[in-house]
């Protein structure tokens, strides 16, 4: 029977608030089992037998660091003394890769140089909500990676230990762009070099609130939605070169007369029927390279909104704050579409995905229809007229419109030189 993911988390008893909201997080997650000191000792229980028990039955050690853990020429007097010095003398004497440490800043500071051979994450004051996502994303794959199983607590510790080593090198921990391979694959990349990102299966937050300013009316009310499978989203839109393999197969018309000039900038010029035939093509020519059960479409509302924003709703794909330097809109007064991935990763979505604010409108295979969403009301029929739902703003778009949650269609935005779209490889949508 599969067991949480284990996490035990060391830290100075100064950096109290932060651990503990971290702790907090990680505790809510059903699939991981966290250890805190402060939760998990108990009166007249023996500290250092407690501790080591603790970080031998751990799959992963967050070190929590901050000015005032860390010098620059390693901890501060005293943090070294507490479960750090266990953790770390016991991570450095099991195999290498049978024990996986996350150095975790909670601000800027220097990485001890013990720490420093381990990738660190970031874990900021006002950049919580992103950073946990992140770390979700990377805890995920190595679970995922490990195929934890209670029963193989009962193995010799040496299988036991080679099987976390064989994980840990299947299962890359990456924080600026999460795009490795696991068994359960976090990437799929077909043979024409699109990359494709998993969005497990579950809730989250979609719409918004009646409170939130910026909101539109269509938004509302927020609700969570399950989406029930995994799905991978198109790290990218479709590009001019990438179309232009299709329009050359069908015999049809590039859209941009030039489009050899920019290559690697987003499609646009295209309308849902244009993107829905791209998909069919694409699903005839590269059929064999998808797993089974699955096709390659254009994404709902839903799998685009939850790709873009997370679980819990974030304003933009990269947090709750505005920044003309994440994303081509207006405000950046480029004035025309940017290649893909120009501001990629500091734009990107908790999942990895880039341009999912700003250079063109991405049209979804929704019709748009009220909220709350529901895959099984009629909006997903591709035989019904309607106004299909377009989403992520672009680049002459202002501020409002760059929101994950906002929703266009091709009746208000009457301009089609503003729209190109990306693809999922998602189960077959029932009509």
């Amino acid at each position: 029977m599969p067991r949480p993911l284990r996490v035990f988390i060391c830290h100075s008893s100064n950096d109290k608030p932060a651990v503990r909201e971290l702790y907090q997080s990680l505790r809510a997650e059903m699939w991981i089992d966290p250890w805190l000191d402060e939760e998990e000792l108990y009166p007249g229980q023996d500290w250092n037998l407690e501790i080591e028990k603790a970080v031998e039955a751990a799959d992963i050690i967050f070190v929590c660091l901050s000015g005032n853990s860390v010098t620059k020429d390693g901890f501060a007097p005293g943090y070294v003394q507490r479960e750090i010095r266990i953790a770390l003398d016991y991570a450095d004497y099991k195999p290498e890769g049978a024990l996986f440490v996350i150095p975790i800043r909670l601000e800027e500071c220097e990485i001890p140089k013990r720490l420093s051979r381990w990738q660190y994450a970031d874990y900021f004051e006002g950049q919580r909500e992103r950073a946990f996502e992140r770390l979700l994303v990377s805890l995920r794959r190595f679970a995922d990676a490990a195929n934890l199983d209670e029963t193989d607590s009962s193995a010799p510790k040496a299988v036991r230990e080679n099987t976390a080593r064989e994980a840990l090198k299947s299962a890359q921990f990456v924080f600026s762009e999460p795009r490795q391979p696991v068994s359960i694959p976090a990437t799929q990349t077909l043979s024409n070099g699109m990359d494709f990102l998993r969005v497990p299966a579950g809730k989250f937050l979609m719409g918004n609130k009646e409170d939130n300013k910026l909101a539109y009316r269509d938004e509302m009310p927020q609700h969570t939605v399950d989406i029930p499978y995994d799905y991978w989203t198109a790290r990218f839109l479709v590009t001019n070169e990438q179309y232009h393999f299709y329009v050359e197969a069908v015999g049809g018309e590039h859209p941009i007369s030039d489009w050899q000039n920019k290559k690697n900038h987003p499609v646009r010029y295209v309308s849902w029927n244009d993107a829905m035939a791209y998909c069919e093509w694409l699903n005839g020519a590269f059929k064999a390279e998808l797993p089974a059960g699955l096709v390659l479409r254009l994404p709902t509302e839903a799998e685009w909104e939850k790709a873009a924003r997370g679980v819990t709703g974030y304003e933009y794909p990269w947090g709750n704050q505005f920044d003309k330097n994440k994303c081509n809109s207006s405000e950046s007064e480029y004035g025309d579409t940017t290649p893909v991935g120009a501001y990629s990763p500091r734009g990107d979505s908790p999942y990895g995905c880039a341009d999912m604010a700003g250079n063109l409108w991405e049209w979804t295979h929704s019709l748009k229809k009220n909220y709350p969403y529901r895959a099984d009301d009629g909006r997903e029929n591709e035989k019904t007229a309607g106004a299909r739902a377009l989403r992520g703003g672009s680049f002459i778009d202002y501020v409002r419109d760059q929101r994950s949650a906002c929703r266009g269609d091709h009746i208000f935005l009457s301009l089609i030189h503003n729209r190109g779209f990306r693809v999922v490889i998602a189960p077959l949508l029932a009509q």
